[in-house]
């Protein structure tokens, strides 16, 4: 972090603070914007107008830019668009070219290489879209695109291609045709709206929308995936908050990737929407030196819950264009699954996915608990790597006799 806050006040890297202080709530302070009034820091559209949008600005408030993270920067907006508000940038220490908070949105380098296997739209949103702005891969749910803007750009955006409209996607959702098309099909129950973020719109705007959705007889259930509460906590307004309290149920889903995220500005914003009324749940990305070390992840988990947010998805990092830098292996993402699993309460654990490339949806990734099963029994093993045998047969009987010793599986 900037001033006070900096990671050098511990003498550690920021991803290897002892777990109880990954688990501390701090604010992440004024930095080179200390002089700024109170009512200017707190107010988004400030926050807004004042992010940090180019190589220059970057340079005057992190001069210790590695030669990749420049070379990034220079063409960072062919691809995706350097922001960073001055709030979340003041999470950033300029000490360390692997804080965890800088590699999700300092451009580098790497963003130019792409392998044979990555993809532009990796999840194959654009071929499940049946009009501009709306996908419909699941049965009863769709994804309602809203905007094509973000508060601050995560280098590892599966949106790449359209958010920020770096790559010339021109995105313009049309809302009249993506609201008809909810409801000439009565099989949709849940809309999700997202984009870039629904959260900059303005609350009349967004109220418009989910009052449209909510006039949808078979509409059911509306969420709203955002991650202005991390990167801009100062849009999460009274007003706000009362605006969206009116269209329960309601769930939001927020996404944090590292503890440090969650500051003591965040944790108000978040509580805002709790009292709400408004169900939290949060969605992290598995990211190389960010977030792929099980303390780290288990503090992050843990720290939501204080939060009273529900750690909902872990997402492997999809295979989008440019990534490869910033991708941890499946195998570690089942390590750290491993290490949660058992070692914390079941309501820190995520679910762990691949979001199948190509547009094949969501795909749970566990480690292997179930060693064997057959018609008589089923043989598992638990966190500790103990076996254990659960009767397969209707009478609760294991069918013949359990073998004289178990071998263990060699663990994941």
């Amino acid at each position: 972090m900037q001033a006070e806050n900096s990671s050098k006040d511990s003498g550690e890297p920021p991803s290897r603070r002892p777990f109880q202080a990954l688990k501390k709530f701090h604010s992440a302070g004024r930095g080179f914007w200390r002089d700024v009034p109170d009512a200017d820091w707190n107010d988004w559209r400030w926050q807004m107008k004042h992010r940090i949008t180019t190589v220059e600005q970057l340079q005057k408030f992190l001069p210790a830019l590695t030669p990749e993270e420049l070379a990034g920067a220079k063409l960072a907006n062919h691809k995706l668009a350097l922001g960073v508000t001055p709030y979340f940038f003041n999470l950033i220490d300029p000490a360390d070219e692997n804080c965890p908070i800088r590699r999700q949105v300092v451009p580098r380098i790497e963003e130019t290489s792409t392998a044979s296997w990555e993809m532009a739209d990796p999840c194959g949103e654009d071929s499940h879209s049946p009009v501009p702005g709306l996908v419909h891969r699941y049965p009863d749910r769709v994804l309602f695109l809203v905007t094509d803007r973000c508060a601050s750009y995560c280098r590892y955006c599966t949106r790449s291609r359209l958010v920020s409209n770096a790559t010339g996607y021109d995105f313009h959702p049309e809302f009249d045709k993506q609201m008809a098309y909810i409801a000439a099909h009565p099989e949709i129950r849940d809309v999700l709206l997202s984009g870039g973020d629904p959260l900059l719109l303005s609350d009349e705007k967004l109220e418009n929308l989910l009052s449209r959705l909510r006039a949808i007889p078979h509409v059911e259930f509306l969420r709203i995936g955002t991650r202005i509460p991390i990167f801009l906590p100062q849009r999460v307004t009274p007003e706000l908050c009362a605006m969206l309290k009116q269209f329960h149920p309601l769930f939001v889903s927020v996404h944090t990737n590292h503890p440090r995220e969650l500051t003591t500005e965040v944790h108000d914003a978040l509580a805002r929407l709790a009292d709400a009324g408004i169900p939290l749940g949060n969605q992290s990305v598995l990211l190389k030196h960010v977030n792929d070390d099980a303390e780290v992840m288990k503090a992050l988990m843990q720290k939501l819950l204080m939060c009273r947010v529900k750690p909902y998805y872990l997402y492997q990092c999809d295979l989008i264009a440019g990534s490869a830098h910033l991708r941890a292996s499946v195998a570690k993402g089942l390590e750290i699954m491993e290490k949660l699993r058992g070692h914390t309460t079941g309501y820190a654990v995520p679910q762990y996915v691949i979001d199948a490339p190509g547009g094949g949806g969501k795909v749970p990734i566990n480690p292997e608990y179930v060693l064997c099963r057959n018609a008589g029994r089923v043989l598992i093993r638990n966190f500790e790597g103990k076996i254990f045998e659960y009767p397969e047969s209707a009478d609760g009987k294991p069918c013949g006799q359990p073998p004289l010793k178990v071998e263990e599986s060699e663990l994941v």
